[in-house]
């Protein structure tokens, strides 16, 4: 984390780069946009498989189709509103390379920028099982980080946001490939790491709500750290290191 000028107070903070407020906006209108169109693709047939092959006489290990009369989701969380399974094909590939390029030149820069050593890898002595559990055993009793504590992510923090970066948004874009036939065709060795392009779209489903759990439990611990602090600070930067007592500026 950079150090705060000189004129700031001694309590405030520069915590999120510009880099991070940018991407962390942009995905958040990206992840929303796919979320949503995603489930109107999946309304066009909403059930889920194993291999290579899905189509109705198969077995499901996940069958919606008897839900609201085959469309499990209704129209105020997809996109669009009325279904259109074309409409929300071209909504979701378009906004796919976004999720991609955004993820590349993110990543490239916490990379060089030194961001992903200093601010985001667990040190040794955080992966302890016992500092673990102690710090699980802190958040589910809303006893949040105060003072210089609260300058840097924990490591309940540094382990959520790794998950995300190495494993669910990866595995969500690289599944989305999977299921294209035009890219299948050039690399072959994506349906046999996925096991099949039902098996990718099966992983692609659950990659995409692995992100709607972190989005839930992410949006909680804002509201319960103190929203408008948190706010502030992944819009300009500057974060007030909360006091002994919780209090909030």
């Amino acid at each position: 984390m950079s150090a705060p000028e000189a004129s700031a107070p001694s309590d405030l903070v520069y915590r999120h780069r510009l880099p991070t407020r940018i991407w962390h906006w942009i995905n958040a209108l990206v992840l929303l946009v796919m979320l949503e169109s995603g489930l109107m693709i999946f309304n066009a047939h909403p059930r889920l498989y194993w291999g290579q092959y899905g189509a109705n006489p198969d077995k499901a290990w996940l069958d919606l189709s008897s839900v609201n009369e085959g469309i499990p989701f209704p129209g105020w969380i997809t996109l669009p509103s009325t279904y259109s399974l074309a409409d929300a094909r071209l909504w979701h590939l378009a906004f796919a390379w976004l999720l991609a390029t955004g993820l590349l030149v993110y990543l490239a820069w916490a990379l060089f920028a030194g961001h992903l050593r200093r601010d985001l890898l667990p040190r040794g002595d955080e992966l302890r099982p016992s500092h673990i559990l102690h710090d699980i055993a802190a958040h589910a009793r809303l006893r949040f980080p105060t003072g210089k504590a609260a300058r840097n992510y924990n490591v309940l923090q540094k382990l959520a946001y790794g998950v995300v970066l190495f494993v669910l948004l990866p595995g969500i874009i690289l599944t989305g490939l999977t299921m294209s036939p035009a890219i299948d065709s050039g690399f072959p060795v994506l349906l046999d790491l996925f096991g099949g392009r039902q098996s990718a779209r099966s992983f692609h489903f659950l990659c995409a709500f692995g992100l709607v759990a972190f989005f839930a439990v992410h949006i909680a611990m804002v509201l319960l750290a103190g929203p408008v602090n948190e706010i502030r600070s992944m819009l300009s930067g500057w974060y007030r290191l909360p006091s002994a007592r919780g209090g909030e500026a």
